[in-house]
């Protein structure tokens, strides 16, 4: 039952979060924790997925000339180191499910009360060397230890911080994440914590999903509208993983 279920409700989170340049990994985990998948391949799989949506996203965004490295790459230099060693490590899963709750309200703070980006801040260079360094540790260990790639938070504060334009924004976003998923992936599968036919579907129908939404957001979807409706995936999301955890 679960694995006629997932596919089709991947599709839809796939689509609605790669049109805001985001990998879905905060929805894909919080439900398959709520439906009982092992905690040990939930960070794994959803990196997999991670990797496959914001593939299609990275491509149709920089396609489109919003990709640049300037403005992702030094984010990567703390992030992608982090999130190979925090994806070598084996949570509980108590503390699997705590941090993944504790993500989840973060986000959903992010999109309800932080969604309007009508104020903004001006660093000077050393504000924001040291902004970049500790975000990009803080988000490379929230991949690699729960599957989450971060870049809800990311998206934002680039633009908070006027660093760059949404769109901008939401093409660092989409290559953030696919580079931290593509790393914690690879420690996570060292380590074995890897099912090839539980994944094989919910890839294909993320893959699908990921093109199309990546496409038509790129191009079409206001990226607030898109938020709204991901963060009420999430809310529901959180109440039913409070309930499993109580």
């Amino acid at each position: 039952m679960i694995e006629n279920i997932l596919p089709i409700l991947f599709f839809i989170i796939a689509f609605i979060y790669s049109s805001a340049g985001l990998g879905g990994a905060s929805s894909y985990t919080a439900i398959m924790a709520i439906m009982g998948i092992s905690y040990q391949i939930i960070p794994t799989t959803s990196l997999a997925l991670n990797i496959v949506v914001t593939f299609f996203g990275t491509i149709n965004y920089w396609r489109n000339g919003y990709g640049k490295i300037k403005l992702v790459g030094p984010f990567l230099i703390t992030s992608i180191p982090m999130a190979y060693i925090a994806g070598s490590l084996n949570l509980n899963e108590l503390m699997f499910q705590t941090a993944l709750l504790v993500t989840l309200i973060l986000v959903v703070i992010r999109i309800y009360f932080f969604d309007t980006f009508t104020f903004s801040f001006q660093l000077s260079p050393i504000r924001k060397w040291i902004f970049i360094i500790l975000l990009g540790l803080i988000l490379g260990f929230s991949a690699g230890a729960i599957g989450i790639g971060g870049g809800i938070y990311l998206v934002p504060l680039i633009i908070i911080f006027g660093l760059g334009s949404e769109k901008e924004a939401a093409a660092a976003g989409a290559t953030f994440i696919f580079m931290n998923s593509l790393v914690g992936f690879i420690a996570r599968f060292k380590s074995g914590t890897f099912d090839l036919d539980f994944i094989l579907p919910l890839i294909c129908s993320v893959a699908i999903g990921g093109f199309l939404g990546s496409y038509y957001g790129s191009k079409k979807y206001d990226s607030k509208t898109i938020q709204k409706v991901m963060g009420g995936i999430i809310i529901i999301a959180i109440i039913l993983l409070t309930q499993k955890i109580l």
